[in-house]
């Protein structure tokens, strides 16, 4: 990262955030030449991770300048809380303007569905809220990372670090993002066939879903509040 930076990314934290939507990423972006990573809230107290980790926001809301990329993560409860957060969907809204690439990772797609900016666009998702994504007038892929036009989203968690090296390429060109790939030797070799719904079958699945359940439904309550807000039917 230089001083004059080329490219500023900006990752919008949120309480209730999973920490791997954005660390994944980030991981990413810092390894990028010229680049500028901000991790963005409304204050710089420290927002707290579904998962109990302390991170520090280097910039406000107020204080961020315009960004080339702007990035949400998804989240637990977080996640649904930021739908119906209006001072973050206006911030989306209006670097979403001027952004080169509004993206997302996981469930970070439902946020930007929520500010409106994904309806006419085609976006990836966490397997367990592709129908919601639905719900909100935008067409779902299944793909590890979706790239429509300049809008660019990632799956569930682990995605994040495809996606990041995804607009690693396209900024900074392929030979750039392929010497990240390999001093983050990532290689991945998973020690089980059960990374998407497809391998793990339908029993996992329905386990997995039992145990997210409340999660689901509060996010699907919210998701039909937002699709009526945005006028969409279903």
């Amino acid at each position: 990262m230089t001083a004059q930076a080329k490219y500023h990314i900006g990752l919008v934290i949120f309480p209730g955030m999973t920490q791997l939507d954005m660390t994944g990423p980030y991981q990413v972006f810092s390894m990028m030449p010229d680049t500028r990573v901000l991790l963005l809230w409304k204050t710089l107290e420290p927002v707290t991770s579904s998962e109990g980790m302390t991170i520090l926001p280097t910039a406000t809301f107020n204080d961020c300048p315009t960004l080339d990329v702007l990035c949400v993560p998804g989240g637990a409860i977080g996640q649904v809380e930021m739908m119906q957060d209006e001072v973050v969907l206006e911030f989306l809204r209006q670097q979403g303007k001027t952004a080169k690439y509004i993206t997302s990772v996981c469930t970070g797609s439902l946020i930007l569905a929520a500010a409106g900016l994904l309806q006419g666009y085609r976006a990836a998702c966490h397997w367990a809220f592709r129908d919601q994504l639905a719900m909100l007038g935008v067409e779902v892929g299944t793909e590890r990372v979706v790239v429509d036009r300049d809008r660019i989203t990632g799956g569930g968690v682990t995605a994040g670090i495809d996606f990041g090296l995804v607009l690693a390429g396209k900024l900074c060109g392929e030979e750039t993002a392929k010497m990240i790939q390999l001093l983050l030797e990532y290689n991945p070799a998973p020690p089980f066939n059960a990374g998407s719904p497809e391998s793990a079958g339908d029993i996992l699945v329905e386990q997995v879903k039992k145990f997210g359940q409340q999660l689901i439904y509060a996010s699907l309550e919210v998701t039909k509040k937002t699709a009526l807000g945005l006028g969409i039917n279903n």
